[in-house]
């Protein structure tokens, strides 16, 4: 009889049924879940991932760990896939969303060995996702009412941080907040995240680090004055040199004469360009490229500031932070393609010397946070939680509400929505109580990455909150029951909501697999992964 692997090429693997296919995804699926879970909390612990490229990374960050391991297996890949949608959704969560999805597979596997089929799972799972997300929306307990209120934004920021850098967060929240507003457009709807940039300076410690209003260029300028005010700046892309031509020429030079001539026809076309530069009211000299020293030899003459700037991504950054327009062409600049900057200075932050395009005014378009740190694993992983918290910025000037940290909306969804499935009539609400049971993996992580009783934390909630207390959550300092509203212990609604809705759609995705057909891999290297340099800025 004929069977699917004689119609398949030779080598096609293929996996069929509950053994095979689904409890195999399930299984892989909770292993690597289990991976990122230690890592979730202020007390999460540090994963040392070592890519292959032989690059070290000593992280906390969910996001990142998925990033840098190569996750082959399907089903889990589709965990990653998950978590990579919330970065770019939201930017933080990501672990979230692994942990939760990871648990509510776990609970449809005790489901399928006690006999229900995927369909009846999936029926109750769709019931009892669509409940847990309008009764999300019922927790509200903190809405921002103004996004420019720097006490305020810090206070929201402050959990998002401590989960990231615990004992941090009372350094860093008021820096991410002075630097957000600062750029913060007047429809703070249209916030740009890349507007806030991080420039790491390798000495001193984290609480060195501080804010500065403006570009905050890691090199030095390349003549002799350092300091410049109220200056407009011309930007050239290609390099301030003397043309050279694309073909190959002789010059036939016979006497002294001829030579010195030769050299003063190109000494004057440079000296007339420096000097209508100058005449244009430029006062610094922005370079993409070479800077010859014939032309450094009259921008020092005509006293004028001069840096080079050799990254393209660098230069579209000035540019933008001074509004300037960066020219391919060697002339003189028009007034509309001149930049603005109110200082542009060279200092020194530790022994490394900065330019600081710094703009006083409250036009500015670009801020920079300046990371200081005793190693650049520790200097990362600052980025990595600044990044954070400037995309929670953005995610709360769309909406600004706030549940409950800590575990409490968690319990109080998991309670609202068991009692939901007792009212369930037919097999859907096995499916919905252990959807319910799910959510009670949050908080026994928290208690168990703090060393607490996770057994003991999460019956002491169940018994808070059957008494009223929607807010109560997990101190991990002190081990005991709270309310996390008075503890300032708030979760963006917007990250739960996204993270909810992309658990339970994985979940369910993964259930509906009864077959897994795998091809023979091709032979040969893999093409290496082309991408943008520069970690893909746009700008």
């Amino acid at each position: 009889m004929l069977g699917l692997n004689d119609m398949l090429k030779e080598g096609t693997k293929h996996l069929v049924g509950k053994d095979e296919a689904l409890l195999k995804n399930i299984e892989a699926c909770k292993k690597f879940s289990e991976i990122t879970r230690t890592s979730f909390g202020p007390n999460g612990r540090n994963k040392m991932v070592v890519n292959h490229l032989e690059k070290l990374f000593v992280t906390n960050d969910a996001a990142t760990i998925m990033k840098e391991l190569d996750v082959v297996h399907a089903a889990a890949r589709m965990l990653v896939l998950a978590a990579q949608m919330q970065e770019s959704e939201v930017g933080d969560g990501t672990n979230l969303v692994v942990i939760l999805a990871g648990e509510l597979l776990k609970q449809a596997e005790s489901l399928l060995q006690i006999g229900l089929h995927p369909s009846e799972i999936i029926a109750g799972y769709e019931k009892a996702g669509k409940k847990a997300l309008e009764d999300l929306e019922t927790l509200v307990v903190h809405k921002l009412d103004d996004v420019r209120d720097e006490a305020k934004v810090t206070h929201c920021l402050k959990t998002v941080l401590s989960s990231k850098q615990y004992g941090y967060e009372d350094l860093l929240a008021p820096m991410i907040a002075k630097a957000c507003i600062q750029v913060c457009p007047k429809n703070a709807k249209n916030f740009n995240v890349d507007n806030v940039r991080v420039t790491k300076i390798l000495g001193m410690g984290v609480s060195d680090s501080q804010v500065l209003k403006g570009f905050v260029l890691p090199r030095p300028a390349e003549g002799t004055i350092k300091h410049v005010t109220d200056a407009k700046i011309a930007v050239f892309s290609a390099g301030i040199d003397i043309g050279k031509t694309e073909t190959k020429g002789t010059v036939k030079i016979t006497n002294a004469e001829e030579l010195l001539n030769f050299n003063k026809g190109e000494e004057k076309a440079m000296e007339e360009f420096i000097h209508g530069v100058a005449e244009a009211g430029v006062k610094v000299l922005v370079s993409g490229s070479t800077i010859s020293e014939l032309a450094l030899h009259y921008i020092e003459r005509y006293n004028m500031m001069v840096v080079k700037i050799p990254s393209k991504f660098q230069l579209r950054r000035v540019c933008k932070t001074v509004g300037a327009t960066p020219l391919v062409k060697f002339g003189v600049p028009t007034a509309e393609e001149l930049g603005h900057c109110d200082v542009v200075t060279v200092e020194e932050i530790g022994s490394t010397r900065v330019t600081i395009f710094r703009q006083d005014g409250e036009d500015s378009q670009v801020s920079t946070i300046v990371v200081r740190g005793s190693t650049d694993n520790i200097m990362d992983d600052v980025e990595r939680a600044i990044d954070d918290g400037v995309n929670v910025y953005k995610a709360m000037c769309r909406d600004p509400r706030f549940v409950a940290g800590a575990g409490a909306s968690e319990v109080e969804i998991a309670r609202r929505v068991s009692t939901f499935g007792d009212g369930v009539s037919g097999l859907d609400q096995y499916a919905i109580q252990h959807f319910a049971q799910a959510f009670e993996i949050i908080p026994r992580t928290l208690a168990e990455n703090a060393g607490l009783q996770a057994n003991k934390v999460v019956s002491n909630l169940y018994a808070a909150h059957q008494k009223g207390h929607a807010d109560f959550g997990l101190n991990v300092e002190t081990g005991e029951v709270a309310s996390s509203t008075s503890l300032g212990f708030l979760d963006l609604l917007g990250t739960k909501t996204y993270a909810i809705r992309l658990a339970t759609n994985t979940a369910i995705t993964v259930l509906r697999v009864d077959q897994i057909i795998m091809s023979k891999p091709a032979g040969g290297p893999k093409p290496p992964k082309q991408g943008p340099m520069d970690g893909g800025d746009d700008f």
